[in-house]
């Protein structure tokens, strides 16, 4: 299975140039985990309309099977990569394909189905217990790293929370009829990759 991975922008100034750019540990992770990655470029969607025919061109020439929303910007910040993993939703929910966003990226999903975002504290370099809803309690990690400053204000429509902070803040939503799932923290930034998030993932890909 490929699983088209988004990438983060970064501005280098001794260059005056824009890279698009992933953390090699996530590579590693879905390529450990039994998939195979595809960085998406964040060039190939247009400013002026809705089309995005040679992101759409893409896709379909490289076979996607699955979205990874990687981690990193700031919604808001790059207008480029904001269109292009907005596209990418609207394409995976016409096509029913898995979708998996990590700490951007269920943000993200959270802004496409209508919710907006909060400022938290105590989100940057630490960690920090899950507590579980209902009946997910075995399906995650009890504790995750966190490096956001952002959270869902509330559950979007048509998702399911599965776990919240101690502080109550959402950290992981499931789609109720799609195969998809947002987890605020970030499973390429463990230094041994925790089986129940690779577990995890492999659940999300096949569970359609």
């Amino acid at each position: 299975m490929i699983i088209g991975i988004t990438q983060r922008v970064d501005k280098i100034d001794s260059y005056n140039e824009y890279r698009d750019s992933l953390d090699q540990r996530l590579i590693d992770w879905v390529i450990k985990s039994g998939f195979l990655p595809v960085p998406i470029p964040n060039t190939l969607v247009s400013l002026h309309n809705q089309n995005h025919t040679d992101l759409l061109n893409w896709i379909q020439k490289i076979k996607i099977n699955a979205i990874l929303l990687s981690g990193g910007n700031d919604i808001g910040d790059i207008k480029h990569r904001d269109l292009t993993e907005k596209y990418l939703l609207s394409w995976a929910e016409k096509n029913k394909k898995p979708v998996l966003g990590i700490c951007r990226g269920m943000q993200m999903m959270g802004i496409y189905s209508g919710v907006s975002l909060k400022e938290v504290g105590g989100h940057i370099k630490t960690k920090h217990r899950l507590l579980f809803e209902k009946k997910h309690k075995l399906f995650l990690p009890s504790t995750v790293n966190s490096f956001h400053n952002f959270s869902l204000d509330q559950c979007p429509e048509k998702f399911d929370i599965l776990a919240r902070s101690e502080a109550g803040d959402i950290e992981a939503i499931k789609h109720m009829s799609l195969p998809w799932e947002g987890w605020m923290w970030h499973p390429e930034r463990e230094s041994s990759f925790n089986e129940i998030d690779t577990m995890r993932l492999k659940k999300i890909m096949y569970d359609k």
